[in-house]
């Protein structure tokens, strides 16, 4: 596990990659590497929130996903829309799918890990399973396929919760850490890819205007 992250080197804004758009919000692809909000400092301000605001100066993110993860963020186009997209993902009205590369063979083709997270207040931003006074943390998984070359597995996740950093505590708990994983994997894993490889896929609800069922998807490039 890294002790010390590297500053923070957005990668260059090559333009927004927008899955969804309409007039009550958007989802737009994240890049690897970039910020979901802006960070603490001047040097953390560019972010995918601000690049979507330069563009779309109503637009207001629902979620974040982590620095290093790639995949699909839905933003509101305005107040109104914000709340109604809050609402659902505070009642798991969305439905979320996320794919990964995790080290080893998983035998298991689906399981569900449910382990109560809790912040690891001494070492900051990382989580820890806590049975005692963890929140409650659930995520399926699938297993897709294994990728001998790699000597790794590739996974559909399924977060039934949404705490922080739950698919890559849950992950490294059950023996199986994701490649490219600064915080939680071991140095020879961390070393086996050059970015987290764990990327949002599926964003799916019922639209807070029309009720109508939107799905939106991105394949990992990975």
């Amino acid at each position: 596990m890294a002790e010390h992250s590297p500053p923070y080197q957005p990668p260059p804004d090559a333009g927004l990659d927008i899955r969804y758009l309409d007039d009550d919000l958007l989802v737009v692809d994240k890049p690897a590497g970039l910020l979901s909000v802006p960070g603490r400092g001047p040097d953390k301000q560019d972010c995918l929130s601000a690049r979507v605001q330069a563009r779309y100066p109503e637009a207001l993110p629902v979620h974040r996903l982590d620095l290093g993860t790639s995949g699909l963020l839905v933003l509101a186009r305005g107040p109104e829309m914000h709340r109604a997209l809050n609402r659902l993902f505070a009642t798991r009205g969305v439905e979320k799918r996320y794919v990964a590369l995790v080290a080893g063979r998983m035998e298991a083709s689906e399981q569900v890990i449910d382990l109560p997270l809790i912040a690891d207040w001494p070492n900051r931003p990382l989580q820890m399973v806590d049975h005692a006074i963890g929140k409650p943390s659930r995520t399926r998984l699938r297993v897709v396929g294994h990728e001998p070359w790699l000597d790794a597995t590739r996974v559909d996740l399924f977060p039934e919760t949404g705490r922080s950093h739950q698919l890559r505590v849950h992950l490294q708990a059950i023996g199986y850490p994701i490649l490219g994983d600064e915080f939680y994997a071991p140095p020879e894993v961390f070393a086996r890819a050059t970015r987290l490889l764990l990327h949002a896929t599926v964003l799916a609800f019922r639209h807070p205007s029309t009720a109508t069922a939107l799905r939106v998807e991105s394949p990992a490039p990975f």
